[in-house]
């Protein structure tokens, strides 16, 4: 994690050593072998940066939890709170999750911030406001569904003047840095095979985005659309943009939560998600209002699959896709990046449909490979087909990649 979350704190607890380490990632071996020694090893996330450091962070232990009972009441007094009191921190399971679930995280983080960038450049390229204008737009979004921190800072930092009197944003270097976790999440996802795209996307984007001298070339010989003039209503479509941040933010965490509930099969972890999504309703950089919808959510159905099929998430999410669908197919028209708004809707429309083309790419491996497939009316048996006349009739071994 980030160097300002690395924290280690050997205490001695009721004739127990207990080891506080916030920066690892071989937690299953050490939770074991510390365990046969009669130590007991707590892994903890922790998000909020400079404000959670003076006002309460989000914390996310996890490790043994024999060794929770002690740490509890410290852990929870320093932690941020939300509502009427109740902490960002509660346990969150053996061995490694605390920090899985803080890794994912700042997945979130990464697509919450790329979602903003792209509504931002629609906003300065399609609609041609203004920042202050701009500024403004996010302070009122901010009253509305997509109330959050990240959304409270980017109205501040448009409404930022240099010492010059002129706006500070226009003159930074659009190189974006990263630390690695989101990358991480993403590997994650394409390790379990769970369709992350969002966070994968923003990866990518900042990947992208520190190509900058390839870029300046590139502008002068590649070309895009034509000069694109906008001549529909601003505010209609600002609000379109809106829409599109909100559904996209919606499956951002849907994929999040996705890669949690995989995880904790692979590992065997018991994860109280609408316990993760109070833990960031406050201190952390993702806080925002939205969290209390999702932990609603897991509250009417701890066993829910998906939070698109949450009656709430999906009313949302329907009511906000006409706006999703233009602001996309407008920011195409005019030659706008727009890899989380894209992926987001493509998500989506792949997880509404019963069938997709995947028959066709089951028919080609089985083609050129003989790796076989399974008809619709017999699941669980595999075939191979002799497509040319000219193969045989055995095929390849089977193999989970």
């Amino acid at each position: 994690m980030a160097q300002a979350d690395i924290a280690l704190i050997g205490l001695a607890v009721m004739g127990q050593n207990l080891i506080l380490n916030m920066n690892d990632h071989g937690f299953v071996r050490r939770c074991r072998d510390l365990k046969a020694k009669g130590i007991l090893f707590v892994g903890s996330g922790v998000s909020g940066g400079e404000e959670g450091a003076r006002y309460g962070p989000s914390l996310m232990p996890g490790g043994n939890k024999e060794a929770w009972p002690h740490i509890k009441t410290i852990f929870q007094g320093i932690a941020a709170k939300v509502g009427t009191g109740e902490p960002c921190c509660d346990w969150v399971g053996d061995e490694g999750a605390g920090h899985f679930v803080k890794m994912v995280h700042n997945g979130i983080e990464y697509g919450d911030m790329q979602l903003i960038c792209e509504a931002y450049h629609l906003m300065k390229d399609v609609l041609g406001m203004a920042q202050d204008e701009m500024a403004q737009a996010f302070e009122d979004w901010n009253k509305t569904e997509l109330d959050s921190f990240l959304i409270e800072i980017t109205a501040n930092i448009l409404k930022f003047q240099d010492t010059d009197g002129k706006h500070l944003l226009p003159k930074i270097r659009d190189s974006a840095g990263q630390k690695g976790t989101g990358k991480w999440t993403a590997i994650s996802a394409l390790e379990y095979g769970v369709p992350v795209t969002l966070i994968g996307e923003a990866v990518f984007a900042r990947c992208l985005s520190s190509l900058k001298d390839e870029r300046i070339q590139a502008s002068k010989k590649l070309k895009g659309p034509q000069k694109f003039q906008f001549d529909g209503d601003k505010k209609s479509f600002l609000e379109d943009i809106r829409k599109a941040l909100y559904a996209s933010k919606i499956i951002s965490y849907a994929q999040g939560f996705m890669l949690l509930r995989q995880a904790a099969t692979e590992f065997g972890w018991t994860l109280n998600y609408g316990g993760i999504a109070l833990m960031w309703r406050g201190g952390c950089i993702i806080r925002s209002v939205f969290l209390g919808k999702i932990k609603d959510a897991f509250d009417r159905n701890p066993e829910l699959q998906n939070l698109l099929l949450d009656d709430f998430f999906k009313s949302a999410v329907e009511n906000c896709q006409d706006s999703w669908r233009r602001a996309v197919s407008t920011g195409v028209q005019a030659g706008i990046p727009m890899p989380c708004f894209t992926t987001a809707l493509s998500f989506y429309d792949g997880y509404r449909h019963e069938m997709l083309p995947a028959s066709l790419i089951q028919a080609q491996r089985d083609y050129f490979g003989a790796h076989t497939y399974e008809l619709l009316a017999k699941p669980g048996q595999f075939i191979h087909t002799n497509w040319t006349g000219h193969g045989g009739t055995v095929s390849s071994s089977s193999y989970n990649a």
